[in-house]
């Protein structure tokens, strides 16, 4: 018995030796001259299917097939499941790229609508969400009255989503508009969508709105907004007090927050090179559509 255990122990003691000498000898390998850095600074290589995905640049495009950083609310089989079925709504409606702040016309199915469809144009105010659940929503001025319709992404009784303008705005979200004037938040229904050519970057509007007087639906003070001008007009010493005495400067130092917030670049980088492919053909049929849709054939002249 004794016999047999020493002699295990000798089996388990000599494997374990042949894998650290395995794995010292495929430490001390070095590598070739072509894969060695001209400045001699060895650098860590990405993790992920596809170390140099370019799909990486999705992440501003396509923010709902990252899934929530928190980890209460993941789970990696509904998240693959809820990409491929996302991929298929895909295959079925163009969803073209846009951001907070750019003005979109959704038609979507109503039943009790003359035509059995109802189309809305107005400006993007927030876009949260990821998987299915992705939504964004939209706000117009009609009838001197603020209307405000939220959508969902994925919802198949959406019909069509027609960017007529592709802009960003100087903030992440736009809520400050439902008490801003009304002509920031006023669109036609009939407007003509303006075409950016291939390769232009995303304009970033620089316009800064202005606020009613109070009272304000929340307190804009205590918010760094870039894209109001006159906050300071309306506000009175004991708020500029309570400004100050609210501020918190150190979260932006606060590196275990801006963790919790966002997908590791590991994360995102098996996400993007499982649908990278398919959103690449996508984009590249819907691009050969639009130009087929933008052609105009050259007029003949009669002699």
């Amino acid at each position: 018995m004794a016999l047999a255990v020493r002699k295990t122990i000798s089996d388990v003691l000599s494997a374990a030796k042949w894998f650290l000498r395995r794995d010292y000898r495929a430490f001390s390998i070095l590598p070739d001259k072509a894969e060695t850095p001209q400045d001699g600074v060895e650098r860590k290589k990405p993790l992920g299917r596809r170390p140099s995905n370019p799909g990486l640049e999705f992440r501003h495009i396509y923010p709902e097939f990252l899934p929530d950083p928190n980890p209460k609310w993941r789970n990696s089989l509904r998240e693959k499941l809820e990409r491929a079925d996302m991929l298929k709504r895909r295959n079925q409606i163009d969803i073209p790229e846009f951001y907070v702040g750019s003005i979109l016309a959704v038609t979507i199915s109503d039943p009790h609508a003359q035509g059995k469809t109802n189309r809305f144009v107005g400006i993007c105010i927030e876009r949260k969400g990821c998987g299915l659940s992705a939504e964004f929503t939209l706000r117009n001025v009609v009838d001197h009255q603020g209307v405000e319709i939220r959508y969902q992404l994925y919802d198949p009784t959406v019909q069509k989503i027609q960017v007529l303008r592709l802009e960003k705005r100087l903030d992440e979200k736009l809520f400050y508009l439902r008490d801003a004037l009304p002509e920031y938040s006023t669109f036609p229904f009939d407007m003509d969508p303006e075409i950016l050519p291939d390769g232009t970057p995303v304009p970033i509007n620089p316009v800064q709105v202005k606020l009613k007087p109070r009272p304000w639906l929340e307190r804009w003070e205590r918010q760094d907004l870039k894209g109001v001008s006159n906050i300071e007009e309306y506000l009175k010493e004991k708020d500029r007090v309570r400004r100050e005495l609210r501020k918190t400067p150190w979260e932006r130092y606060d590196l275990m927050k801006q963790y919790r917030k966002t997908i590791p670049e590991e994360d995102q980088s098996e996400i993007w090179g499982e649908v990278y492919n398919q959103l690449h053909q996508l984009q590249l049929a819907r691009k050969k559509m639009s130009r087929k849709r933008t052609f105009t054939p050259p007029k003949t002249q009669l002699g």
